[in-house]
C-alpha cells in the first residue's frame, strides 16, 4: 500500500505514460494524511488557526514552527508529482495532460468552478481506457511490466 501511495515520488517529473487510479488516489489520501499530521503538530506548536485567525493572541512554540517548515517542505516537494500523476492520469483516460491545466483554471471561476472540481474528481474516478491507447500501454496489463519500474 505504501508503495502505491510514494510511486509519483519514484516516478517525480514524469509527464508521460499512464497512471492508473490507484496511484492516483492512493498518492492523494497519502497527501491528506500527512497534511492533518502536520497541521494537528501546529495546532498543538502553538499555531491557533481556529479561534485566532490572524495569530496575534497565540505564541507558537518550537514544535509548531517545525511543523509549518516540514508542511513547507513537503507541499514544495509535493507540487510536481501531483501534477504529474494527475496528468498521466489523463493520459490513462486517453485525455491530453493539458486538461490538468484547463480544469485548474475553470475550477476558480466564481460561482461556476465548483462544477469543473467535480467534474475532475469524476474523471479521476473513471477507468482507463482498457489496453493501448496513444500514451502507452494499459498500466492495469501484467505484460506491461516497465509502467512500474
Amino acid at each position: 500500500m505504501l508503495e502505491w501511495m510514494l510511486m509519483p515520488y519514484r516516478r517525480y517529473a514524469e509527464f508521460s505514460g499512464r497512471s492508473q487510479r490507484k496511484e492516483y488516489w492512493m498518492f492523494t489520501l497519502f497527501s491528506v494524511i500527512v497534511t492533518v499530521v502536520l497541521a494537528v503538530l501546529m495546532v498543538v506548536g502553538g499555531f491557533d488557526f481556529f479561534s485566532d485567525p490572524t495569530l496575534q493572541s497565540s505564541e507558537p512554540n518550537v514544535l509548531g514552527y517545525i511543523a509549518v517548515g516540514l508542511f513547507l517542505v513537503f507541499i514544495l516537494g509535493s507540487i510536481i508529482p501531483s501534477i504529474a500523476v494527475s496528468v498521466r492520469r489523463f493520459h490513462d483516460r486517453d485525455m491530453s495532460g493539458w486538461w490538468v491545466l484547463g480544469f485548474a483554471v475553470l475550477s476558480n471561476l466564481p460561482y461556476v468552478g465548483w462544477l469543473f472540481s467535480i467534474g475532475n474528481l469524476v474523471i479521476m474516478a473513471l477507468p482507463g481506457t482498457p489496453g493501448q491507447n496513444r500514451f502507452g500501454n494499459d498500466p492495469l496489463d501484467p505484460n506491461a511490466a516497465e509502467v512500474f519500474s
